[in-house]
């Protein structure tokens, strides 16, 4: 079928540059410069090692210093243990088991740790992760072959050649914490035969929704739910709050999140406290004690030694065959157990569940998602619920040759056009001021969202405008580039100003503890990087510096402030915009705050994109529009 020999092209295309693009970042960088760029770890200590499933070595490994940068070593990923005295030949690889804070542990494909791993410095590094394209591709392959059998309805629906159908008896809902448009979003799924599709704005109460169905569906036909996302953290909230409610969850995978409620709903933590774990251990114990007899005939080898160390690694291997065994029955007996299992779409082929097939499959997040990586846990299923927001943040896609030929059109947004009967809108929002969120639903959705009374009107203090365009256009504050980012530290310092004027109303109504939360947001990074600077440097907002976040557009995706400013950066002549075209970027922008938002720019230079005209006289008509001027 077409449909999927495109998108297997498309995926060969993005894993090459993907490909590309890590070994630029490490074959020609040193050991430092991948460290800051978060590949590696280094310096580590090893905190421990056992023997693990089917003759793999597992150890413990502890990052000893450089604690503080942001990394990408995450459960499932291929990585490499090294050591700094000959990185070419000292290093063995493996798979990630396991990781938290500054500890992970590592399996090896070795049964034993190699003799350079006792001399100079020892590092861990992620590998090109060739498995996550591996498992999409075969997921493709597979659709294509279940397409050309013609018979697979949930199929044919999602690539459009049939229309989704629906049951006509809806069953009567009681469901007292929803409003009308989350009820009728339950019922359309608890209907649906193959599709539901519930498009959640922000602020709208998507997840709050999408448990209440989860929980009726459950109850409906009390078969076993996959619930999947494309990021841990969207993972976590849902598999914590199906557990509120009562629901046997089981979290495949590793939290991003380390709490204890979490931890507690994982394979590992379950299988510890599962009743044959205890015999399992006890013989785990022994096989290592027979590992550790063995290597103590390194030293001195004769035939006699030989002979003895085979038959100690022989009675380790058998034992451990049957701690494998006891492993998978107590595996077997969790998942049997489980009524909702949880993992990101990747995730949901972990050799735990990868066989198991379901009812229904929920994609939460599914405006982020890859759509090969949706084919994972769509085809362990007869019927798909979508939920997401394509009007937000798209997945990040490496090569722009994919993106522009089609990878970029997520699967959500191809089933909202071509199924509109599936969709249900969520419109009433539980966040943002009515005049924050009108432009945004006035341009992406109709607008048809309503805000809810306890937020249409709430403020900081009596009199204070929600919205405020704060204009630079004729201030001189031209744009500098940096790199291949875009910065204006004029305009960061004018938002200070800004900021620090409206702390001084603010601090005679609150108290340091329960001030507002504040974030300082800007599409360009090297702005950020300066206006985390400049917020250092400035005395007055110290006491509050513990409620004001400075970050990027794409790291707030989800996420809520009392207060939001937004450093829009481009200033120029020409008019250039660069990547502000993206509006479905400044959407999440924009809604991010609750009770005021705060937007320096040029009006010069952006009002040659129709989207910032419009917001300009938007602000214009509400009385929201200032001229920097009167902050100089």
């Amino acid at each position: 079928m077409d449909y999927f020999k495109n998108l297997l092209d498309l995926l060969k295309v993005e894993r090459e540059e993907d490909r590309t693009q890590y070994r630029k970042l490490t074959e020609t960088t040193s050991i430092a410069e991948r460290r800051a760029n978060g590949l590696t770890w280094y310096p580590i200590a090893i905190r421990g090692s056992e023997m693990s499933r089917g003759d793999y070595l597992s150890v413990e490994v502890e990052r000893t210093t450089h604690q503080e940068i942001p990394h990408q070593l995450r459960f499932g990923m291929p990585a490499v243990l090294f050591s700094n005295h000959d990185p070419k030949t000292d290093r063995v690889e493996g798979t990630i088991s396991h990781q938290s804070g500054n500890r992970l542990r590592i399996t090896l494909r070795v049964d034993e740790l190699p003799d350079w791993s006792r001399d100079g410095k020892l590092g861990v590094e992620v590998l090109f992760d060739d498995n996550s394209y591996d498992e999409m591709e075969a997921a493709l392959k597979l659709a294509n072959s279940l397409a050309e059998k013609a018979d697979n309805r949930l199929i044919n629906v999602l690539t459009g050649s049939t229309t989704p159908t629906f049951h006509p008896d809806t069953p009567p809902l009681q469901l007292p914490r929803l409003n009308p448009s989350q009820v009728a979003a339950v019922g359309k799924i608890l209907t649906a035969n193959e599709l539901a599709i519930v498009h959640g704005p922000p602020g709208t109460g998507k997840t709050t929704t999408l448990v209440q169905a989860i929980k009726a569906l459950h109850k409906q036909d009390n078969k076993k739910l996959l619930v999947v996302a494309p990021s841990n953290t969207a993972v976590d909230l849902l598999s914590e709050k199906l557990h509120d409610e009562g629901l046997n969850v089981l979290r495949v995978g590793n939290p991003a999140r380390v709490s204890e409620r979490l931890m507690a709903l994982t394979l590992d933590h379950k299988m510890a406290d599962h009743p044959a774990m205890k015999e399992a251990k006890k013989l785990k114990k022994q096989a290592n004690e027979f590992k550790n007899m063995a290597h103590k005939y390194k030293r001195n080898f004769g035939k006699a030694e030989r002979d003895q160390r085979k038959a100690l690694f022989d009675e380790a291997h058998r034992i451990m065959k049957e701690v494998g065994n006891t492993e998978q029955y107590v595996i077997d007996d969790l998942v049997n157990k489980a009524q909702v299992i949880t993992a990101t779409l990747v995730g949901a082929n972990h050799y735990t569940v990868r066989n198991l097939t379901y009812h229904t499959v929920v994609i939460d997040e599914a405006g982020q998602a890859l759509e090969p990586a949706c084919w994972i846990p769509i085809l362990k299923a007869q019927k798909v619920v979508l939920a997401g927001d394509h009007c937000q943040l798209s997945p990040t896609i490496k090569s722009a040759e994919a993106a522009r030929k089609g990878l970029s059109n997520t699967l959500l947004e191809k089933s909202i056009g071509l199924h509109p009967e599936a969709v249900s809108l969520l419109d009433v929002q539980y966040r943002m001021h009515e005049h924050i969120m009108g432009y945004s639903s006035q341009v992406f959705y109709e607008n048809k969202l309503k805000a809810h009374g306890s937020v249409a009107r709430h403020s900081l203090f009596d009199g204070d405008a929600s919205l405020v365009f704060v204009d630079t256009a004729g201030c001189g504050f031209d744009e500098k580039l940096d790199g291949t980012s875009s910065t204006n530290p004029e305009e960061a310092a004018l938002l200070m100003k800004h900021l620090t004027g409206l702390v001084a109303d603010l601090s005679a109504q609150y108290t340091p503890e329960n001030f507002p939360t504040v974030a300082i947001i800007s599409p360009y990074k090297q702005q950020i990087n300066i206006l985390k600077d400049q917020l250092a440097h400035t005395p007055e907002l110290q006491p509050y510096i513990g409620r004001i976040s400075v970050n990027t557009i794409d790291s707030f995706q989800g996420q809520e402030r009392d207060i939001v400013y937004i450093s829009m950066t481009r200033s120029n002549a020409e008019g250039d915009i660069g990547f502000l075209s993206d509006i479905r970027r400044m959407n999440v922008a924009m809604t991010r705050a609750r009770k005021k938002l705060v937007i320096v720019g040029d009006s010069a230079t952006l009002a040659g994109l129709p989207f910032y005209a419009d917001f300009i006289a938007y602000a214009e008509n509400l009385n929201a529009y200032q001229s920097a001027w009167e902050f100089m």
